[in-house]
């Protein structure tokens, strides 16, 4: 897939997660429709979905909704890519994620991934969203540029 035709995938799933989330307030139930959305959207998304800032353990992530086969229950700031982003607050983008110190290996099947952390409309990290692929290097900055602004327009951060 080219740059451009990723891009073009992207516009039409931005807007029809736009299109979805209009008037809905709940923040699970957006979170559910944007994972399964982008999931369906790109035959190249082996694990889809959120970790969420654990409200009671603000250094911690715990699975929120998601796609694909079982993910990680918690992930401390700062461990594996999700920790990572999570930590830094920026988007990391790996294109093998058995070279990535200190991977978390969820699932053997991953090869690369994306993980974007999600802020609120006050500016404050409520989670990170986390794509994985079974393939070495499926990710780049067309990704990175539009999960940001899907997550940005979902999300209000």
């Amino acid at each position: 897939m080219t740059p451009a035709q990723k891009a073009a995938q992207y516009e039409e799933a931005a807007k029809e997660i736009a299109a979805v989330l209009e008037g809905e307030p709940n923040l699970t139930a957006r979170m559910a429709t944007v994972a399964c959305l982008l999931f369906q959207a790109f035959d190249h998304y082996f694990w889809t979905g959120f970790y969420v800032v654990d409200p009671e353990k603000p250094d911690e992530l715990v699975a929120g909704p998601y796609q694909g086969t079982l993910g990680c229950m918690r992930i401390a700031f700062g461990r594996g890519v999700c920790g990572t982003a999570a930590a830094t607050r920026l988007t990391q983008i790996v294109d093998d994620v058995h070279a990535f110190p200190g991977h978390i290996p969820c699932d053997a099947a991953s090869k690369s991934e994306i993980v974007v952390p999600v802020f609120d409309k006050a500016g404050d990290l409520i989670a990170v969203f986390d794509v994985d692929s079974t393939a070495y290097g499926s990710f780049d900055e067309t990704d990175k540029d539009w999960l940001e602004r899907i997550m940005k327009e979902s999300f209000g951060g």
